[in-house]
């Protein structure tokens, strides 16, 4: 396969017109699509919610010459490159140096219909959500109601189904009817808001603030924090699952346990 008939798969679960439009909508920046472009056939592709040096060296080991991430390769504008000592700029010179491609899907991945956010709902057992940043069918920031039960179940259900003993869980163990979730860092004043607003028992997201925590007990509203990396990687490898059978080259889902 050549690298657009690989993107012209990906871009079937979400266009990058979809980032482009969210981020248009509700003020946002991002930077998906092909990030190196290295040229020539596309034998095998290694999928990674980051590029790191641990997974360069896997698609190295497997002899894929495409790593397909969540989160951008490169974000902002690069000033400069330093192998020395800095991880992101080791990891994306070894690319160029090996002949490894890279694709990113971020916010558009994110905010797909079947996304990574839907599917964070899903794994808490959520449907029928009310959507915060709506967009096209899809969009961020979910409530929706889920089965009750008391809040020490729920968190271990969630250690279960999300594979991570790094779950800090906060509030009293009262009953559960109703869940908010924002995947990855969606913890701001207007989520928190939305939360209320809609009735929420507990509130599920990453990367929280001391603030934020303490402003959803003050409202009554359970906090779950979840890892960045297990809240979006269950998504993003239900999303894998999808695109693998269409893609006409070996595939392989890596995970960093470090960062589960």
């Amino acid at each position: 396969m050549k690298l657009n008939e690989v993107m012209t798969v990906l871009e079937k679960i979400a266009p990058v017109s979809l980032s482009d439009a969210f981020c248009k909508k509700y003020g946002m920046y991002d930077n998906s699509g092909i990030i190196i472009n290295c040229g020539g056939e596309v034998n095998g592709a290694l999928f990674s919610l980051d590029l790191s040096i641990n997974t360069v060296n896997k698609a190295k080991e497997y002899g894929y010459n495409l790593i397909v991430t969540h989160h951008p390769a490169i974000y902002g504008g690069i000033s400069r490159l330093d192998l020395t000592r800095d991880p992101q700029a080791i990891a994306l010179a070894e690319c160029i140096k090996c002949g490894i491609s890279v694709i990113s899907m971020h916010l558009n991945f994110d905010a797909a219909p079947e996304g990574i956010d839907y599917h964070l709902m899903q794994g808490l057992g959520g449907n029928k959500p009310e959507i915060l940043a709506p967009i096209e069918g899809g969009g961020y920031g979910r409530v929706y109601a889920v089965k009750e039960e008391k809040f020490t179940a729920f968190v271990e259900r969630v250690k279960k189904t999300f594979n991570s003993d790094r779950v800090l869980s906060y509030g009293a163990d009262k009953s559960v009817k109703k869940a908010a979730s924002f995947c990855g860092a969606g913890c701001d004043d207007k989520a928190i808001a939305f939360a209320a607003e809609k009735g929420a028992d507990v509130f599920v997201s990453s990367d929280m603030k001391h603030h934020e925590i303490a402003a959803l007990l003050g409202r009554g509203i359970n906090v779950i924090h979840l890892t960045h990396y297990s809240a979006e990687s269950y998504g993003f490898e239900k999303i894998y699952s999808r695109i693998s059978k269409e893609l006409s080259v070996p595939t392989l889902y890596f995970y960093d346990a470090e960062l589960m």
